[in-house]
Order: structure tokens, then sequence, then C-alpha cells
């Protein structure tokens, strides 16, 4: 029987870098990745019959915990009608429904298959919409592989020794202008000075791809008085927050109304899966009503619709459940906090909700500039130790820690006993 080793190394021999996504490699932290066979609840087990504690959760999406048996069940049914049709289906109708009713900001939404492909998509509709041609992003958010976005990209750019990104022509990319995240003053810079060019703003309500960095107060705000005053659209990219914070993602936490919004696999329960969606009047540019083109075969695949109208409906249903979460996330997090206290290791804890991330750096962590100040080694060898010690953490200081719902209470206490532990120790 070939252990997470072996199938490692085999996997080097047919896949660039053994994994079909590059923080899985576990490269950053000097480490090689355990190979996943099964999830339930809160737990993972590999190929070598470990169990491990997830706080990766999909990246996200597992808000409800693995396996849930309502989503398990509605996808198994979907199943046995057939896998895919490229036609249209009821169930797509339905989710769309689904998510209408519960993003304030949308009053359309188009099925994709991931979230690169929601906001490749929608910084599309935004061009046609604005005819203008560019866009401004921030310093450290990531928003998918799409060349044109591939700009101070955050996440596992940051961590792969790939600058930006080769095979990306300048050309590309002369229309995405840049500032830091939470500096508002330099939103508007570039507003006066080429506000009747730019299309759109794109920005993660909370950034999650530096580690987890909240916007300050009046940031969100400034960005929506900006892009009104300027005729610009403002795009939140809510892959991570959304219907993670609130059921209605980010924009209902913060009461900031973007005009578009796209989502990604957590609208799926995992799955392979995205969307994009907002005012009526953007959405209706999109073909076949209007004349900006994007299509997909796969796009609203009714097994995935299946899973994701499962979770959405149960997280619908039951809107205490984000007080439930959000509260245990606070929680741990806090103590966390005063594990680090009382060490006096140089670490920053960033956390809203069931979100956060420990940066081994010694002052605030507020845009991309201070997430860069973290020390890299130490947490590898924090890292490596909580793997080791069967916590499953992402193998990345600029990626996020996620709960669940189905995380208990002696998993958390367990975890924070682990974490005790490695910083008394020094990892």
């Amino acid at each position: 029987m070939k252990n997470s080793q072996d199938i490692f190394n085999e996997g080097k021999k047919y896949i660039p870098g053994g994994v079909n996504s590059p923080v899985r490699a576990f490269q950053s932290i000097g480490s090689t990745p355990p190979v996943i066979k099964r999830g339930d609840k809160a737990v993972l087990w590999d190929e070598d019959g470990n169990s491990y504690i997830d706080f990766v959760c999909s990246w996200g999406p597992m808000v409800l915990g693995h396996n849930h048996p309502k989503v398990y069940e509605s996808v198994v049914n979907a199943a046995k009608n057939g896998l895919s049709f490229g036609a249209l289906a009821k169930i797509e109708v339905e989710m769309a429904k689904l998510i209408a009713s519960m993003v304030p900001s949308v009053e359309m939404v188009r099925m994709v298959n991931s979230g690169t492909e929601a906001v490749m998509s929608a910084i599309r509709a935004a061009r046609g919409y604005t005819r203008r041609d560019k866009i401004i992003k921030f310093d450290g958010c990531y928003h998918g592989h799409s060349d044109g976005l591939l700009v101070a990209a955050g996440s596992g750019v940051m961590t792969s020794g790939v600058p930006d990104c080769a095979g990306v022509p300048k050309s590309v990319t002369g229309d995405t202008l840049t500032a830091p995240y939470n500096h508002l003053e330099e939103v508007e810079d570039h507003m006066k000075r080429q506000g009747e060019e730019i299309a759109a703003v794109v920005v993660e309500p909370v950034a999650a791809n530096m580690g987890v960095v909240l916007p300050q107060p009046g940031f969100l705000e400034g960005l929506r008085k900006l892009c009104d005053a300027y005729g610009a659209v403002l795009i939140f990219d809510e892959v991570i927050t959304g219907f993670r914070l609130a059921p209605g993602g980010a924009q209902e936490y913060f009461h900031v109304m973007p005009d578009l919004t796209t989502m990604g696999k957590i609208i799926g329960a995992g799955m392979p899966v995205g969307a994009y969606g907002g005012k009526r009047e953007i959405m209706e540019t999109v073909a076949p009503v209007g004349p900006v083109y994007q299509a997909g075969t796969l796009s609203g695949n009714p097994v995935a619709m299946a899973a994701g109208l499962a979770q959405l409906g149960i997280l619908k249903e039951h809107p205490e459940y984000y007080s439930q979460l959000n509260e245990k996330g606070d929680e741990f997090f806090r103590e966390i906090e005063k594990i680090i206290s009382k060490s006096g290791k140089n670490c920053r804890v960033n956390h809203i909700g069931s979100l956060g991330s420990i940066f081994f750096a010694q002052g605030e962590v507020l845009d991309y500039v201070s997430a860069k100040t973290a020390d890299t080694e130490a947490f590898a060898r924090y890292a490596r130790y909580m793997v080791s010690h069967g916590i499953y953490v992402a193998p990345s200081q600029f990626e996020a820690m996620f709960l669940s719902l189905a995380h208990t209470k002696e998993q958390l206490s367990g975890t924070l006993a682990v974490i005790q532990e490695g910083f008394s120790r020094g990892f």
C-alpha cells in the first residue's frame, strides 16, 4: 500500500510539482503534504491513516463541515439523474433565486465554474457596462489567476517564488492599476487622475490572501463613495467572505453594497463552482441579453447546484448559525491571542468571526507591506509542528484559518493546547 510520500513522489512525475494547485505542495514550509483520503465533519484522514482537525475547510466553503448528510443526500439524488446536460435545468433557476434572496446587492446572477472565472467575468461585465478599460485592485488581494489580475496578487504568488507571474504580457496588465489595501487616499488619487477611464474597483471586503487583513473603518464606505462619484463599478470579491460572515456575506456584515459580487466554491458546498451577480442593469449587458460575451458548458452543473442549494438552504433557514459560528471563532482566536501574549512572542492575530490568521510579525498587519514583514521561517516551523500534531493548517503564512459549525468545543480546546505547547517550546 502506498503512503502519502510515495503518492506525492509519483504525482511529481505526472503533475507539475505533484499538485494541481501550488500551495498544496507544502513547499513554502519546507515539508511535503499529507495526501488526504477523506473528510467528515471537522476531521480529515490521510492515506497513512493519520487524522487531522481541519482548519482549511477546503479553503473556506465547508461552513457546515465535511460530508454533511443533507448535502451528501442532495448530491447523490442529483447524480442519479445525470452528471451534466449542457442545457438549462430547473435547479439552476432555483439556485439563482436563492442567491438573490440572500445577497443584498444581487438582483441577477450568472453561474460559472470557479472564483477565477467569476471575477474575470465580472470585470468584463463592468467594462462592457461602463465602456471603460482600466480597473483598480489592491496590493495583496488575490482575485484568481486570470492574466490581468496577477499584479501584487498575494497568497500563493507570495510563497511560490513566482514574481507576480511569468507568462503574463505587460500589455495585459497595462490597464490594471494598484493601490495599497486600506489606503483610500491612493484610490482617490487614481480617480482624480484617470477617473473617466476607470471601469471598476475590485476588492476583497476582508482581505484573506495576504493572511486575514480587516478593512479599516471607513475604507469600504469610501470606496463606495468614490465609485459613485466617478461612475465606476464597485466589485466585492466574496469568494472567501460570501455566506461565511453572514447570510449575505461581507456586504451584509459591513452594510456596504457593491454593484457586482463574485462568489466561489462555497455556493457549491466545496464543489467546483462560482458565480457573479449584482445590479440588473449591469447583468443585462451579459449575453445573450447584451453584448458582453461569457459562456461555459459546465456552468450551472446540476450536481454542483444540488450541493450548493442544500448548504445555502440550511444556512438561510438557520440564520442563528452565523452568530454561533462567529462567536465560536471570536472566542477561539481570542484564546490564541492570550497564548501568544503569555509566550512573549512577536505575533499578531487578525480575525473576524470564523476567519483568522496568526502573523509572525512585530507590528500591526493592515496591508500588503506590513503583511510581508512576517517571519515566514517562523511560520513554517509553526505549521510543521501543527500538522505533525494532528492540526491541519494552511501551509502558507499568507492564507487563513477557517472554522466550521462542525468544530466541537473539545476539538478547539485540543487545538489550543497544541498551540500553547508549541509556543512554549518555541516550535
